[in-house]
C-alpha cells in the first residue's frame, strides 16, 4: 500500500462518520499522485497525513431565544484547518444539514482554493445547523449574537477571518459583527462581506457569481468560444446563483432556469433577474413565485425531473455538494452541454465529475470556480488594513484577472504534471504545492 492510500485508509478509518470529508480528501489525493512521485521530500515531511488534519476544532452550544420567548439550542462549529499560508479564512454556513462532516469537507476545500488565488490565506469553515428561513429579523439577531459570543473567542483579523456562505448574507454578517465589536471594544476587518457603510467592499456580493463566470469565460476563449449566444441551466438562487446570473447575462448569454430547495422554475425566454432578487433578497419567499408572475415560465416541484433536462450549452451547479450526479451529467451531455463551470462547492458527484471527463466536457472545478468570493474578501481584507475602499471597477478588475490567473495556473500545472486538460487536477496541484511548500518551509507545525 502506497503513502496515499494508507492515508486515505486512515481518514476512513478516523472520519468514517464523514462521507463528504472522505470524498473531498480522496479527490485531492488521488490528483496529487504525479506530486508525491516527483517530490519524496513531502513524503519524508509526511505531508498528507499533516494536511488531511485540522489545526484546530471548535464546537460549541448556541443557546437562543425566540419571539415567544421558548429557548432552542442548536451546534455551532468552526475548523480552522490550516494556516501555513496565511490567517484563516472561510465562510460561515446556518442550515440544518450543517455538521463536523461537512464544515471538515468546506475547510479542506477551503485550503486549496485560497491557494489559488495566491492571496495570504489559510483554508477555514463555520457555521451552525440552525435555519434562518422563517425567523424573524429579531430572532435571528438573537441567534447571531449567541453565535457570536463563542466564536469571538477564536478569530481575530490576523487570526481568523470568516465570511458569509448558505443561509449567511448581509443580515447576518451585520449582527454578528455588532457582536462582535461589542465584546472586544474594537473595529477590526474581522469578518467580510460587511455593509459598505462600515467596511465593505464593493464587488463582494457579487464576487463568487461573477468570478464563476469569468473563469467559464476564459475556458470558453482558450477552446474558442464565448459565453455570448449560449443556453445557460443553473441551480441555485442564492447570492452565487444571481450575480452568476447577472455576469452571464452581461457577456451575452442567456439564463433559463434557477432553483431552490422546494423547486426549480424554467423560463425559455431568460431569467427576469430583477424578479428574482425581489423575491429571494426582499420578500424572502420561494421562487416558485416566480411562474405564476412570469408568462410562459414553469416550475417543477422537488423530486422530479431536475434543472439538468433542460438541454443548454453550459451547465452551473450553484446550490449545494453533490446535487448534480452521473445520471445528470449523461442527460446534460445527450442535451449537447458543451461545458460545465461548479460555483457550489463539490456539487458534481465523482461518478458526474468521470462521466463529464471522458466525453471530453469543459469542466471547472468549484476549487477555481468558486474561489472569486474569497477572492474578494481577501481584497476586503487589504482595504480593511489600509483604511481605504476601491472603486467597484477597480475591486471588478482585480477580481477578473484574479480568476484568470486560476484558469492559467490549473492549465499549466495539469500541463506539468501530464494530465493537459484536466483542470480538476490542474487546481488540486497547484494549490497542493504552495501549501506543503509553505509547510515545509516552516518545520514540523
Amino acid at each position: 500500500m502506497n503513502y496515499i492510500e494508507q492515508t486515505c485508509k486512515s481518514v476512513e478509518r478516523r472520519d468514517g462518520c464523514e462521507p463528504e470529508f472522505i470524498q473531498a480528501v480522496k479527490e485531492v489525493l488521488d490528483s496529487i499522485r504525479p506530486v508525491m512521485e516527483r517530490n519524496k521530500h513531502y513524503v519524508e515531511a509526511n505531508i498528507l497525513d499533516r494536511i488531511v488534519e485540522p489545526e484546530r476544532v471548535f464546537m460549541f452550544r448556541v443557546p437562543w431565544q425566540d419571539d415567544n420567548g421558548k429557548i432552542y439550542v442548536n451546534r455551532g462549529f468552526r475548523v480552522q484547518f490550516n494556516s501555513a499560508i496565511g490567517p484563516y479564512k472561510g465562510g460561515l454556513r446556518f442550515h440544518p444539514s450543517v455538521n463536523l462532516g461537512i464544515i471538515k469537507f468546506l475547510g479542506f476545500e477551503q485550503i486549496f482554493k485560497n491557494a489559488l488565488t495566491t492571496l495570504a490565506m489559510g483554508g477555514a469553515k463555520g457555521g451552525a445547523d440552525f435555519d434562518p428561513k422563517g425567523k424573524s429579523d429579531n430572532e435571528v439577531m438573537r441567534f447571531c449574537q449567541s453565535f457570536m459570543t463563542e466564536l469571538q473567542r477564536h478569530i481575530g483579523a490576523d487570526t481568523d477571518v470568516p465570511a458569509g456562505d448558505i443561509g449567511v448574507g448581509a443580515r447576518e454578517i451585520g449582527f454578528m459583527y455588532g457582536q462582535y465589536r461589542r465584546l472586544r471594544n474594537e473595529v477590526t476587518g474581522v469578518l467580510t462581506g460587511k455593509g459598505l457603510g462600515w467596511g465593505g467592499s464593493l464587488v463582494r456580493t457579487q464576487a463568487t457569481g461573477y468570478g464563476l463566470t469569468y473563469i467559464v469565460e476564459e475556458m470558453l476563449r482558450d477552446a474558442g468560444s464565448s459565453i455570448e449566444g449560449q443556453t445557460v441551466v443553473m441551480s441555485g438562487s442564492g447570492n452565487v446563483a444571481i450575480y452568476a446570473v447577472e455576469k452571464v447575462h452581461q457577456l451575452g448569454g442567456k439564463v433559463v432556469t434557477m432553483s431552490d430547495s422546494n423547486g426549480w422554475i424554467h423560463d425559455p425566454d431568460g431569467i427576469k433577474l430583477d424578479l428574482i432578487k425581489d423575491i429571494k433578497e426582499t420578500r424572502r419567499s420561494r421562487i416558485k413565485e416566480y411562474a405564476s408572475e412570469v408568462k410562459g415560465a414553469a416550475y417543477t416541484e422537488a423530486g422530479g425531473d431536475t434543472v439538468w433536462t433542460v438541454p443548454c450549452d453550459i451547465a452551473m451547479p450553484n446550490a449545494t455538494q453533490n446535487e448534480l450526479n452521473g445520471d445528470d451529467a449523461r442527460i446534460l451531455i445527450k442535451n449537447g452541454v458543451k461545458a460545465v463551470g461548479e460555483g457550489a462547492n463539490m456539487p458534481s458527484t465523482p461518478e458526474a465529475v468521470q462521466i463529464f471527463q471522458n466525453a471530453k466536457i469543459l469542466f471547472a472545478p468549484a476549487k477555481a470556480a468558486n474561489a472569486g468570493g474569497v477572492a474578494t474578501s481577501g481584497l476586503e481584507m487589504s482595504q480593511n488594513s489600509m483604511r481605504t475602499r476601491w472603486s467597484f471597477e477597480e475591486t471588478d478588475t482585480k477580481l477578473r484577472a484574479i480568476m484568470q490567473g486560476i484558469y492559467k495556473q490549473c492549465k499549466q500545472s495539469a500541463e506539468e504534471y501530464g494530465c493537459s486538460g484536466n483542470l480538476i487536477a490542474g487546481a488540486n496541484i497547484a494549490g497542493f504545492i504552495k501549501v506543503a511548500d509553505a509547510m515545509v518551509a516552516q518545520g514540523l507545525v
